[in-house]
């Protein structure tokens, strides 16, 4: 027999003490990948105020020391969101302009895609618009007004020299020409979105869209 002392709540033969569940930590890209996820989705509330890293570590919960273990500043998060807008832009114009010959067609789906873009993601089109960065580092507006600018090269691209259009090939200043229709396209993307986001996202930019091309190209 046990002695006398022995332990009343020692296990039973046979049943070990269940282990505590482990915490799975997500690795270094998961967790930059879940906050800027985060920071975007909080972008998305309509008349939503200046997000601030308190705001962001809650809606996580994790503490604001774990966010600058990933970002060194909420600017830098910003700017990971403006990469990830230029990315995307950028790849689906290549698409485009691998797809479709030079011309007003092109042009027009260049257009509609950046339009499309902002409609299904309203955090980042506050960001494209520069809602999102009132009272933030000055260069991240400046980095969105350069996006606009390679838009603009963009389209311009597109326009310039277009056999298939009679009117333009026929005209003494094709470059001319490209660069002012480039200039009102880009003009009409940034009112869309601007209306888009300020409208609390109930004016979509693509209302409308086909016939507004058609009587702008």
């Amino acid at each position: 027999m046990p002695p006398s002392d022995a332990p009343t709540d020692a296990p039973a033969h046979g049943n070990p003490p269940e282990a505590a569940p482990v915490r799975k930590r997500p690795k270094q890209g998961e967790r930059r990948a879940q906050i800027l996820q985060a920071l975007a989705t909080m972008l998305e509330q309509p008349g939503a105020e200046r997000i601030t890293t308190a705001a962001l570590a809650a809606r996580l919960s994790v503490s604001e020391a774990a966010l600058y273990r990933h970002f060194a500043s909420k600017a830098q998060m910003f700017e990971a969101l403006i990469d990830f807008i230029e990315t995307t832009l950028f790849g689906l114009i290549n698409q485009i302009t691998e797809r479709d010959p030079a011309g007003n067609a092109q042009a027009a789906h260049i257009v509609a895609m950046v339009l499309q873009f902002g409609e299904k993601n309203p955090g980042m089109t506050r960001v494209m618009v520069g809602d999102a960065l009132v009272f933030e580092n000055e260069r991240l507006q400046q980095r969105m007004n350069l996006l606009f600018d390679k838009l603009e090269a963009a389209l311009r691209q597109s326009l310039r020299g277009l056999p298939q259009d009679a009117d333009r090939a026929e005209s003494a200043t094709p470059t001319a020409d490209a660069q002012v229709a480039a200039s009102v396209l880009t003009a009409f993307m940034v009112g869309r979105l601007q209306r888009f986001a300020r409208s609390g996202f109930r004016r979509v930019p693509t209302e409308v869209l086909e016939p507004a091309l058609a009587r702008m190209l």
